[in-house]
């Protein structure tokens, strides 16, 4: 016995969907409009100029052959030349040194603003921040003229003592500024992710932990560093990959340094020498790539490392 006035629900065929609606659909087209300039700009700034220096890297440009397909020709010079395994041991020596002490610089930075509820503490947050607000252009050039022997403060204030500045850009010391320059632009804004982390503790672990009797070192130590984890293997990895890439500091001092800083001094100024000193634009396309490569496997490795003691990765 059917019942009245009840429509029965219309059967749907085998292998096939109900249809979607109008709205819906509008809604996607409406979608693909507002992305498509993100799409255009994206395609035509990142995504084009990467397949074309691609293409690059697989050729070579000789005056008597002209451009000629060689395959990976370009990439089996690049990972036997000196030039460009020396830079990439520099930028592994510069990770090894920077990375560590930017982190801690962040790290201790963050925990001692995170344990102050005073209104200096947002005013230190902001000073803290400033450097990664200036451009790095502008901050290598402003450092240039602090580490400069005659015009520099320092050779200023040693001379009120009758002693000579240190060479700040001399070759023995050149590596140290450097690491003092990317930590002073660098550490604000890492130090600013681990302070939004440890803000998104929940306090009654503090409280508890007091109740515990631990101390305030205990409580950063023991429970504050454990839980912001995540966050510390966040900023390795952009440490790590920004590191491996170093290139505009060295660049801009490269003027003022007196040698210090060669053309081969890293592998993307040994590819930006290349590129625009001796016009090899397929060599130094098959440099860029090759680092890149290096960047992918470091990062890859290190996240492989630590993924089972991280629940983001």
């Amino acid at each position: 016995m059917t019942n009245v006035g009840v429509p029965a629900s219309t059967p749907i065929a085998p292998g096939r969907t109900p249809r979607r609606s109008n709205a819906h659909q509008r809604r996607q087209r409406w979608g693909w409009v507002f992305t498509a300039p993100f799409a255009t700009v994206f395609a035509l700034m990142l995504i084009v100029p990467l397949a074309y220096a691609f293409w690059l890297s697989l050729h070579t440009k000789t005056l008597a052959f002209g451009t000629k397909f060689t395959g990976l020709d370009n990439y089996v010079k690049a990972f036997s030349d000196p030039d460009f395994l020396d830079g990439v041991w520099l930028v592994t020596r510069f990770s090894l040194v920077l990375i560590p002490l930017q982190m801690l610089v962040s790290l201790v930075a963050a925990l001692v603003l995170d344990a102050l509820s005073t209104r200096f503490a947002a005013f230190a947050r902001l000073m803290i921040f400033v450097p990664y607000a200036i451009p790095v252009v502008i901050g290598a050039l402003m450092w240039g003229f602090l580490y400069s022997p005659q015009f520099g403060p320092g050779a200023q204030i040693f001379g009120l003592f009758g002693a000579e500045s240190p060479a700040f850009l001399a070759p023995e010391n050149i590596f140290g500024s450097l690491v003092n320059i990317v930590t002073w632009q660098w550490a604000g804004y890492y130090m600013i992710i681990l302070f939004s982390a440890l803000r998104g503790i929940d306090p009654t672990l503090y409280e508890a932990a007091r109740l515990d009797g631990a101390n305030a070192w205990q409580t950063a130590l023991r429970i504050k560093i454990p839980l912001i984890s995540s966050s510390l293997v966040v900023i390795l990895v952009f440490a790590l990959i920004g590191t491996l890439q170093f290139f505009t500091e060295p660049q801009i001092l490269r003027a003022v340094a007196s040698g210090a800083i060669p053309a081969n001094y890293t592998p993307n100024i040994y590819a930006y020498s290349l590129a625009f000193s001796y016009s090899q634009f397929n060599y130094a396309s098959a440099i860029s790539f090759a680092l890149g490569l290096i960047v992918f496997l470091f990062s890859y490795v290190f996240l492989f490392l630590t993924r089972k003691r991280n629940g983001v990765f």
